[in-house]
């Protein structure tokens, strides 16, 4: 048996093709045998008003397309420039290594993938702009 495994929280809610769903009062886990099916942890989730960064927007492409809010093609055009843009900047092997992870998870059409990595970068981000701000 192969697929995505879920570990569910109880009460946590996940995003799958589009229905969100509702964990019960117990720990749970679920198998989603379906290829390419469209999930995205809530609690991973950004708020379209907390995005206010390059890495940020990169992520939330991810998660549109994740959403099936995007379409694909489209979409891993614009993530894949972004994370060639982003390589300009972070330059140390671990964010190098990172961004070469999204990147390759990308063509592969590995969105949440791409997406948990991209997410690592944001507090690197932050203090890198909090370093350049006056």
């Amino acid at each position: 048996m192969t697929g995505l495994i879920l570990k569910l929280a109880p009460g946590e809610r996940v995003l799958v093709n589009g229905a969100i769903i509702e964990n019960g009062d117990r720990r749970s886990r679920i198998s989603i045998l379906t290829p390419k099916a469209n999930i995205l942890r809530l609690r991973d989730a950004i708020h379209p008003e907390s995005v206010d960064s390059p890495v940020s927007r990169i992520c939330y492409i991810c998660q549109l397309v994740l959403t099936g809010d995007a379409v694909e093609g489209e979409g891993r055009r614009q993530i894949l420039y972004g994370i060639e843009k982003l390589s300009q900047v972070f330059c140390d092997p671990d964010s190098s290594n990172l961004l070469a992870f999204a990147s390759n998870a990308i063509i592969e059409g590995n969105y949440y993938a791409a997406f948990r990595s991209l997410r690592s970068l944001i507090a690197r981000e932050s203090r890198l702009m909090a370093i350049g701000a006056p």
